[in-house]
């Protein structure tokens, strides 16, 4: 490093490091959007968790929890992009700038940022989606300044310089060799969905092709963030221990100056109906046979997500699940079985996996799984699985809540993919509302064998002969 960029982050560390949390200017306080009137029998109402929401002039959206438990506070930046608004040759370009976010901007030099958080008793962490692109901080609640200057400085004016890029694409492409290209799982994840979409975006993966990560610019670095890092299109969460109103005013000192962009065009989805079953096999050196099966499912503008969550509770979580029952053991044919189901924004996939035991065959797990499905389809679930999943859905939602860092979470999951942070407040209510019949209506409609899709490891020896019975 030069001498004067030696001397330039000094200046800033020391700044950074020696400057608490003090309110900025006073400023007429926009108002707030009154909640709504909470449910009479809702286990979850608003009243249990207040939340204000604040509009900057520039179009960033600010939610404002205040929980004094602990001297702690945890901020969220939930950026409206992810992998859905990427285009062939650029793709993995929101998960690249997951990376590049912490290396650099206009007053922190590269490899600072997390120096400066670390060195103030504070951790960052981040993670990029089909949907979103979300960065998060906890730090003592008298350190928020910190995590704001720091934060404000890179939505600003991230540096984006060529050596930091050169240096971090090869960390992103490793990690694709790592959690992908050598990675079975991965594998058959990544040509589960290639095959399953021709022309939603989520037919590509999070981390992009290899081919893209090769090929993306700095110049394309720098339109992507132009477009989609405005403050217009990025949610703030700021929970724990502050006051509303001081953090407020600091807020709008750091953060309201950043000029707003026009708004990025909406992603295409021009996916047509699927009119028959896909399959795909994945030839790799390996032991067992694998295989995954995507059915098309709701997004979140459909009425049946929750049932969907029910749905694949019952069928795929834990070893009472009917899955695990019938393949693991009764059958005895598989090693481990499951089901997954995540609401996106898109409509994506309700997921089944199993890794058959040595000697058995693909065939015999999905002939296994096809008529444990049936039997959701013919007498849907008993009252007891029915209420465990309600159960482990409600334990699961409440202990997201038991930390400021969850409850950011919570929050701003609702607001970007719900579109409204108060959905959070129905979803235990939804929950409990599905019954039998909503789960039969649901398994029929969706797990349509002519909608799904199914990816199968096909074992090899080392020298590349299949090994599959």
């Amino acid at each position: 490093m030069h001498a004067a960029s030696r001397i330039a982050s000094a200046l800033v560390m020391a700044t950074l490091v020696a400057a608490p949390f003090t309110p900025a200017p006073a400023a007429t306080p926009r108002s707030a959007r009154p909640p709504e009137a909470p449910h009479e029998n809702s286990a979850f109402a608003p009243e249990r968790l207040a939340v204000q929401r604040v509009t900057l002039g520039n179009g960033l959206t600010v939610l404002l929890h205040e929980d004094h438990a602990v001297p702690t506070i945890a901020f969220w930046q939930w950026y409206r992009v992810g992998s859905r608004d990427e285009r062939p040759g650029i793709t993995g370009i929101s998960h690249f700038f997951e990376h590049m976010m912490f290396n650099g901007s206009k007053n922190v030099a590269p490899k600072m940022y997390d120096k400066i958080l670390e060195s103030n008793g504070g951790y960052s962490n981040a993670f990029t989606s089909n949907d979103m692109t979300a960065y998060y901080e906890e730090i003592a609640s008298d350190r928020v300044g910190v995590v704001l200057r720091l934060d404000s400085d890179r939505m600003a004016a991230l540096s984006l310089l060529p050596e930091q890029m050169k240096s971090e694409i090869e960390v992103v492409k490793e990690e694709r060799r790592l959690r992908t290209d050598n990675d079975i799982q991965g594998m058959l994840s990544e040509q589960l969905y290639a095959t399953a979409f021709n022309a939603s975006p989520y037919h590509w993966p999070v981390i992009g092709w290899m081919g893209d990560l090769n090929r993306i610019t700095r110049e394309d670095m720098q339109e992507y963030f132009r477009i989609h890092y405005a403050p217009d299109n990025c949610i703030l969460v700021l929970t724990g221990d502050f006051d509303s109103k001081a953090a407020l005013d600091s807020i709008r000192a750091y953060f309201g100056p950043i000029p707003r962009q026009p708004a990025p065009p909406a992603p295409v989805n021009s996916e047509p109906e699927q009119r028959g079953e896909r399959r795909v096999d994945v030839h790799y050196p390996a032991q067992d046979v694998s295989f995954q099966v995507g059915y098309k499912a709701p997004g979140v503008k459909g009425e049946d997500v929750y049932v969907c969550d029910v749905l694949a509770s019952i069928l795929g979580e834990g070893e009472s699940s009917r899955l695990h029952q019938a393949l693991v053991y009764r059958r005895q044919i598989a090693l481990y079985a499951g089901a997954g189901f995540q609401t996106h924004i898109e409509p994506g996939l309700f997921e089944i996996y199993a890794e058959m035991k040595p000697g058995h065959t693909a065939s015999e797990g999905l002939a296994a799984m096809d008529s444990v499905i049936q039997g959701m389809i013919e007498k849907g679930p008993g009252e007891r699985e029915l209420q465990k999943a309600r159960n482990l859905l409600e334990a699961g939602f409440i202990k997201r809540l038991k930390t400021n860092n969850g409850v950011g979470e919570q929050i701003g999951f609702f607001e970007h993919v719900f579109g409204d942070y108060r959905a959070m407040f129905t979803a235990l209510d939804r929950y409990h509302s599905v019954t039998a019949e909503d789960c039969r209506r649901v398994a029929k409609q969706m797990f349509d064998p002519g909608r799904r899709t199914v990816a199968v490891l096909v074992p090899e020896k080392p020298g590349g002969q299949e090994a599959r019975p």
